[in-house]
């Protein structure tokens, strides 16, 4: 797993670079920007599914006009388990109120498998590939309240594991709330349905989030609550909180 080490180290290194060189926004052509934080208990993007340990979570985002790359790195300290996924992401309606943007990523997600070999049964960590496609709508009613759902629908790429799951997200987003001395509150509550190779859950995320105006850590906690569910190794309740490092570089003609 050195490999995986290695590129993340790498990965993060490169990105976080970018914080340093001061541009002029004003003639900005694309922006790239991204959090790179810790977490005492790693969640999927569809809650419900957790690493179960401590991570270190990497989003980063590079946007040009409607089309953005957005990759997702999720892994445990030791690198045995986490994901990959690559964002395509296009706003294919952008009013002043209304948003549609349309989706598709390639992931691979480290698990692990215990196999038998010639009578022994060994744990290794395997990676699993699979293709995705969401579709998002949302709508500003507020300058600091957006309602907002998504549809995703996962595919695996191999026989064994998940084949097929979908899941719909009713999202709210309460933004930029003032609560002096420059701190910021952000909280995000979400109900959402899952369907996975015919298991089933409904549930409750929350998340909020803890923000100071030009300073570049934050402090998140989120909940995930289990309504009903027969997914395998479904738990009731599970929570985490994230410590993360947030950077924003704008890009213009010379």
């Amino acid at each position: 797993m050195n490999y995986f080490k290695i590129s993340i180290i790498a990965i993060a290194t490169f990105f976080t670079q970018t914080i340093y060189a001061q541009q002029d926004s004003t003639k900005a052509i694309s922006t790239f920007s991204g959090s790179v934080g810790v977490t005492n208990n790693g969640f999927s993007i569809i809650p419900t599914f957790s690493l179960n340990k401590p991570a270190a979570i990497m989003n980063f985002s590079w946007r040009k006009n409607r089309f953005s790359f957005n990759p997702d790195i999720r892994l445990v300290t030791d690198a045995s388990k986490g994901g990959f996924i690559f964002w395509f992401r296009y706003q294919l309606v952008q009013q002043k109120k209304f948003g549609l943007r349309v989706s598709a990523h390639p992931a691979f997600s480290l698990v692990k498998r215990t196999v038998n070999d010639n009578g022994t049964s060994t744990e290794i960590t395997e990676m699993l590939r699979f293709l995705a496609y969401e579709i998002a709508p949302n709508y500003q009613l507020t300058p600091h309240l957006n309602l907002s759902a998504v549809y995703l629908q996962g595919n695996g790429l191999q026989k064994h594991g998940p084949q097929l799951t979908q899941v719909l997200f009713l999202n709210a987003s309460i933004s930029n709330v003032n609560l002096g001395k420059a701190l910021r509150l952000n909280f995000t509550p979400s109900v959402y349905f899952l369907n996975t190779d015919g298991y089933t859950g409904n549930y409750l995320a929350a998340t909020a989030g803890l923000s100071k105006k030009g300073f570049p850590f934050a402090l998140q906690y989120t909940i995930n609550q289990t309504f009903t569910s027969d997914v395998p190794g479904n738990k009731d309740f599970m929570w985490n909180v994230l410590l993360s490092y947030n950077f924003s570089k704008n890009f213009k003609k010379i």
